[in-house]
């Protein structure tokens, strides 16, 4: 029966039994002085002495026992469950207990430094293999994701990321892409057996072509492989768009090349043709080539490209111009493989037809016309059916069964010719331009992914296998009037941080306290154009849905969010783990269970310009939250309904945020996990025992 409590609750037990005893042996033996005496006023009298003295040694005894051993055994054991090796001051007075409980947990640490250095060899060739099949994955740029047999993402690129911005580990492919044209595909591939493979025979998954939208609207296409029973399915796609801009830039490039085709036309008249009139065709069709030109979208409403190319080594890759030459240093969203070997062709036709080998200018046209190549050559002008009849023709040997139309159509661009002075004709090729800074492709988290999720449903509710988002928020103050100012996530899949993020400055509508600022170094001039709080926790709210919340000193944050996300119409009742609690779960009540804390007793390091900011704190509670599992595990809190059971006791030391739906921000101690509002490092020390 009293198994279920905490050792330091079962020894304060024991010893107020001891003095309720001994109290009651002084009574009894009170009583029986009062008849021989016959004098019970004497009695009673002489008896409160020894018994206020026998009550005041006993809960002194019972001081020195909690200070001395119950609490340093209760430390030790969070210590050996967690790894963490203690400190020379722990269980200072328990005798060999303590120098054994040191000589453990180090002796656990060599063993794991030692297990490291071993399993480290055999690690390092499939780090090699991992990282090369990371790199080719990458960079092929079409969108590739996996999803196992319950439609569950497990892995996808950065071209999927960009193209499906609702995709997420753990998450129903459904939530990114209409789901039927995907389950359309999924009965094709049944159609010869299980998963696409035929009954009994060793042949490779089926594949099938699959035409399907983004829940935006964005048309896909590609293919879905089968990967064989029960495993789920691989989908390559790219983008197919024929959107409002490409349609007007298409249209408009075909009148551009229409009013290119004027002037040369003037050669062609019968007849001479007054100088005034040739003079003012000319003039109206450079007038209307220029228009169009203006008229085309910009370059950032051509759609991502995922190839790129620097100006020079474009140009300097070009063959067969009489010169070349680029205006500066940028990036064109490009193939230059492909671009360099269009333009050799024309350059080289253009020769075969009489002109003279044309020079190259690669210059930047700005945001509105992205980069623009000029084939210049004196001499007449290039007809635009002669132009067209050229680009029916592959131009790259590596693409012979594409044409230079296609290829252009691939890169969503066009060319034409224009008279660009007197005797000087060209061809004009415009391309999209790529920021100097944008982040490559293939940076970064280009893949994500956790094969472990395929498993399935074995693991429900374990701590180890949940998909949770750690957060932190930073506001304006800690009072309930406080605003948010900045909000950071990540994401844990399977116990392991999956390098998906969410981060962005709130805008709070207030002048943020100097006070404020002078802890996590956001001033009003750096949230002057964020988000307000309604449209940063709509957005968080998505990178959060179906996951469970971790956070530290969870109800302060989940505070901000419930009142907050009412306002904009969303609710946030995911489940919540709260690293406060878990932390006193393993190391009880009489620990500090602030983060700094927390980090120094896991050897989490923080570096100190990331303390303080949204994402540096939800980096340290992440970690804090990973390592604190197989403790919690040790102790037989394995799944969340044993945290949300086992949070009951714990309850006078922070309110479980799973309960406190309602509660105003910043009502639940400080922001970093000190209770009920006490800034000191030896927080939550001052409750009962065991409570």
């Amino acid at each position: 029966m009293l198994s279920g409590l905490s050792l330091r609750l079962r020894i304060f037990l024991i010893f107020a039994a001891l003095a309720l005893a001994l109290l009651g042996l002084i009574a009894a033996g009170a009583l029986v002085i009062a008849r021989e005496l016959d004098d019970p006023g004497l009695v009673v009298g002489g008896a409160a002495l020894p018994a206020f003295g026998v009550l005041g040694l006993v809960t002194w005894v019972w001081f020195l026992f909690d200070q001395n051993v119950a609490r340093p055994i209760e430390t030790l054991a969070g210590s050996l469950r967690t790894g963490a090796v203690p400190g020379a001051q722990e269980g200072a007075y328990l005798a060999e207990l303590a120098p054994a409980a040191r000589a453990a947990a180090a002796a656990r640490a060599r063993e794991s430094e030692r297990l490291a250095e071993a399993v480290r060899q055999h690690a390092e060739d499939l780090l090699r293999e991992k990282s090369m099949l990371e790199s080719i994955l990458s960079d092929i740029g079409a969108a590739a994701l996996e999803v196992d047999a319950r439609g569950r993402v497990m892995f996808y690129n950065g071209a999927a990321a960009r193209l499906m911005p609702g995709l997420a580990l753990d998450r129903d492919l459904a939530r990114a892409l209409r789901p039927g044209a995907v389950e359309a595909a999924r009965t094709r591939l049944g159609v010869s057996g299980q998963d696409g493979s035929a009954p009994g025979s060793e042949a490779p998954p089926a594949t099938t072509g699959l035409v399907c939208f983004t829940t935006a609207g964005e048309r896909l296409h590609g293919q879905m492989s089968a990967l064989g029973e029960g495993r789920g399915h691989v989908l390559i796609l790219r983008p197919a768009r024929q959107t409002p801009e490409r349609a007007l830039r298409e249209n408009t490039e075909v009148l551009r090349r229409s009013a290119a085709s004027l002037i040369p036309l003037l050669g062609e008249l019968d007849g001479p043709v007054p100088p005034l009139v040739a003079e003012a065709i000319r003039s109206e069709a450079s007038r209307l080539a220029g228009a169009l030109r203006a008229l085309a979208p910009p370059a950032e409403a051509r759609g991502p490209v995922a190839e790129r190319v620097r100006a020079a080594e474009l140009v300097g890759s070009v063959r067969g111009m009489a010169s070349s030459r680029c205006t500066g240093d940028f990036l064109i969203a490009a193939d230059g493989g492909a671009i360099a070997a269009l333009l050799g062709d024309l350059a080289a036709r253009l020769v075969e037809s009489g002109r003279p080998a044309p020079g190259l200018l690669l210059e930047d046209g700005g945001a509105d016309m992205g980069a623009l190549i000029r084939l210049s050559w004196a001499g007449e002008v290039l007809s635009v059916a002669t132009l067209d009849r050229w680009l029916e023709h592959a131009p790259d040997p590596d693409r012979p069964d594409q044409s230079g139309a296609e290829l252009l159509a691939e890169m969503g661009s066009s060319i034409w010719p224009e008279v660009v002075g007197e005797g000087q004709a060209a061809l004009i090729l415009p391309l999209p331009l790529v920021p100097l800074d944008a982040p490559d492709a293939a940076s970064g988290a280009a893949l994500t992914y956790d094969f472990g999720l395929s498993r399935g449903e074995g693991g429900e509710g374990l701590l180890s296998r949940l998909t949770c988002v750690v957060f932190d928020t930073e506001t304006t103050g800690l009072d309930p009037a406080a605003r948010l100012v900045q909000i950071a996530g990540l994401r844990i899949t399977n116990g392991r941080l999956t390098g998906e993020r969410f981060e962005t400055l709130v805008n709070p509508g207030c002048p943020i306290p100097p006070r404020a600022t002078r802890v996590h170094g956001i001033d009003d001039a750096m949230v002057a154009g964020a988000p307000g709080a309604e449209d940063a926790l709509r957005a968080f709210h998505g990178f959060a849905e179906g996951a469970v919340l971790v956070a530290h000193n969870a109800p302060f944050d989940m505070g901000f969010l419930r009142r907050d996300g009412a306002g904009a119409g969303i609710a946030f009742d995911h489940p919540v783990l709260d690293t406060v609690l878990l932390s006193a779960m393993v190391w009880g009540q009489a620990s500090s269970h602030s983060l700094d804390a927390l980090a120094e007793r896991l050897a989490i390091t923080i570096a100190p310009e990331r303390r303080h900011t949204a994402m540096g704190d939800a980096e340290a509670t992440a970690e804090a939250f990973l390592r604190l599992i197989p403790a919690l595990e040790a102790k037989g809190i394995a799944r969340i309904v044993d945290v949300t059971a086992e949070a009951a006791r714990h309850r006078r030391l922070l309110e479980d945020a799973n309960l406190s739906r309602s509660a105003e921000p910043g009502t639940e101690g400080d922001k970093d996990g000190h209770a009920d509002g006490d800034t000191g490092r030896d927080a939550a020390r001052t409750d009962p025992p065991g409570d």
